[in-house]
């Protein structure tokens, strides 16, 4: 018995002795691979660390970069306000001086006869009409304009001639009277068919089909009158009872497109209600120059029609119909916007 519990006891010390070399070996893997992967982490950490970085002196560098681009960008900004600001005459003395003497070299009127409330027309006949209807005129003629004045009425009509380059400059030169309204009498072809001849327009937007006006503005800036002119000249329409249209027109200085089929089919594709020469030229030389203008113009022919072009025969029948009424329109609305009509405010740029 003693025997046999003897080798018992011997068989569980060869036993636990064998388990212990066992985990001794296991935990010596053990040891191994987790020294392995502090290895690999290191290497890991290594190998990010190796990486390039934005270091904070990179990284200044560029922030003082920023900065005087910008400042950069703000004094462009400022030269090339200033510059803009140089060509317009009410930033510019040496301009106004010149505009005021070529406005009396060019109409004959005194500085001083000129009146607040200005109509602008192309034809002489209106000169005429105002005249007749405004017995204190002052009428003179200079070197390329006509013009005419009432203290009365507080109006002065101007007959500028005919085309966009001539509606520029007078837009320009009356901004020197700094008027309170302008106001364009002018006659213009129909191109919606349902457009007749003695019909009143009041243009919302001109196309700018002409080149003058990109020597003021972009292309993309529209052609627009001062709401509030036009407004008004809504209301003395209503009180008179004569109806009127109003929409987009085309300013082109392509004066015999009646023949070019392409151009009317040009027209349609724009959806503009008429045709003529000089509104988009007076409203942009306008608005730059802080004129407060508006249009009301006058359905002369209908040129989309067969046989609808003005003639002579047909302009003398325009003219003993509907003009008078057109410029009795005018000098009223002129006449009481001095009494009545609101201020407009104009933003500095």
């Amino acid at each position: 018995m003693c025997a046999a519990k003897k080798k018992t006891a011997s068989k569980k010390k060869a036993t636990a002795t064998s388990k212990k070399k066992v985990g001794k070996k296991a935990a010596k893997k053990a040891t191994k691979k987790k020294v392995v992967k502090k290895k690999t982490s290191r290497k890991k950490t290594s190998t990010k660390s190796s990486k390039p970085s934005l270091s904070s002196a990179f990284v200044d560098e560029l922030s003082i970069k920023s900065k005087r681009d910008t400042t950069d960008l703000g004094a462009n900004l400022e030269m090339k306000k200033a510059a803009l600001r140089a060509r317009r005459i009410h930033w510019n003395e040496d301009k106004r001086k010149i505009a005021i003497d070529m406005l009396e070299r060019y109409t004959g009127h005194d500085f001083g006869d000129f009146q607040q409330q200005i109509i602008l027309t192309n034809f002489h006949y209106y000169v005429e009409r105002f005249n007749a209807l405004l017995d204190d005129h002052i009428y003179t003629q200079g070197s390329a304009f006509k013009a005419s004045s009432s203290k009365k009425a507080k109006v002065t009509i101007i007959e500028f001639g005919v085309g966009a380059a001539m509606a520029a400059l007078i837009g320009e030169l009356i901004s020197v009277i700094q008027p309170k309204a302008v106001l364009f009498l002018g006659l213009a072809g129909s191109v919606h068919p349902s457009l007749k001849v003695g019909d009143f327009v009041l243009p919302i937007a001109s196309i700018r089909a002409e080149g003058v006006t990109e020597h003021f503005l972009p292309r993309e800036v529209p052609a627009l009158p001062t709401f509030k002119v036009q407004k008004f000249v809504s209301q003395i329409l209503l009180e008179h009872g004569h109806d009127y249209r109003t929409g987009t027109i085309h300013s082109t200085d392509y004066r015999f497109w009646e023949f070019d089929d392409r151009f009317k089919e040009r027209l349609i594709e724009q959806r503009v209600l008429a045709v003529e020469m000089e509104t988009a030229a007076l409203f942009v030389s306008c608005f730059v120059s802080k004129v407060n203008i508006g249009a009301l113009l006058l359905i002369s022919d209908c040129p989309m029609t067969k046989d609808g072009i003005k003639t002579k025969k047909s302009a003398k029948s325009v003219f003993r119909k509907y003009t008078d009424i057109h410029i009795e329109l005018g000098i009223e609305a002129m006449a009481d916007i001095a009494e009545r009509g609101e201020n407009i405010r104009h933003y500095h740029w």
